[in-house]
């Protein structure tokens, strides 16, 4: 069943999507060459704990990991994509990093992913980060009341088409609020005019995500950590985002990201942000 939320709901959920935000912000200013990722989990808990809000992901047992999933953020590296599950691994020179979050305030939640390069960037590595924003930016604005979900599938497709890169349809986007995941499921490949209706009040976590050469996955032993099956490198980017009279409204948005310009997958705010 799908629950379309009022605008009061939607301002609550917009809370919990600003402070989503400022976490993967502070994680990514503190993600570095020499920094652990069971670090950037302990410091994703300490926030959580002392805004009181609580982790979507903590006790998490779904039919496809191994459950149940005992952090507070997914930590995915290189070739790992989703579900990452933070271990003790210390980041090295040219990593890429995709941090995901999800969390409720008051009973709403919000999600959103980043994937960023740690110190030296490989252009091929920033050219899938950028890929997987723009089809984001694209998803997002298709987003709007009398458009169809297929729109927003397709804009990601096209999107994924024109980079070269191939989407995966086992894991995509879905419906968010009182819960983590609520429907639809939101595929990142379809056809523009099918689907369902898209209505005010609809709320959305969106959340493209490629492997450079490959739409094949495979499980890591842990029973969560999803990577592409070829080794290629990966990135995910994903915002919560509400459907409303007046357009899509991103719940999730970061401050040092701007989409007209795009920040600089290293973390950094390219010049034209400065």
């Amino acid at each position: 069943m799908i629950e379309l939320k009022t605008p009061a709901e939607i301002q609550r959920m917009h809370t919990t999507g600003r402070f989503v935000a400022e976490v993967l912000s502070e994680l990514g200013r503190l993600a570095d060459v020499g920094v652990n990722l069971l670090d950037l989990e302990h410091h994703a808990r300490d926030l959580i704990g002392a805004r009181g809000a609580k982790s979507c992901y903590w006790d998490y047992a779904p039919s496809f990991g191994r459950g149940p999933f005992r952090n507070v953020v997914c930590l995915s590296v290189n070739d790992a994509v989703l579900h990452g599950l933070p271990h003790d691994y210390t980041l090295r020179d040219g990593d890429v990093l995709t941090a995901d979050l999800a969390v409720s305030i008051d009973g709403w939640a919000a999600d959103s992913a980043r994937t960023l390069v740690v110190g030296t960037a490989a252009e091929e590595d920033l050219r899938v980060i950028r890929a997987t924003e723009e089809a984001l930016e694209a998803a997002i604005e298709a987003a709007r009341p009398g458009n169809r979900l297929g729109d927003i599938s397709a804009a990601v497709w096209t999107v994924a088409r024109d980079h070269g890169y191939p989407v995966n349809t086992e894991y995509g986007g879905h419906g968010i609020g009182r819960t983590m995941h609520e429907s639809p499921h939101v595929p990142n490949k379809g056809r523009p005019g099918r689907g369902l209706t898209l209505r005010p009040g609809l709320t959305l976590a969106l959340e493209p995500w490629f492997a450079r050469t490959t739409d094949r996955i495979v499980h890591d032993a842990d029973g969560w950590t999803i990577r592409s099956a070829d080794g290629s490198r990966t990135a995910h980017s994903e915002h919560t985002v509400a459907v409303t009279e007046d357009g899509p409204l991103v719940l999730t948005r970061r401050e040092d990201e701007n989409p007209a310009s795009r920040a600089d997958p290293t973390g950094r705010l390219s010049a034209s942000d400065a």
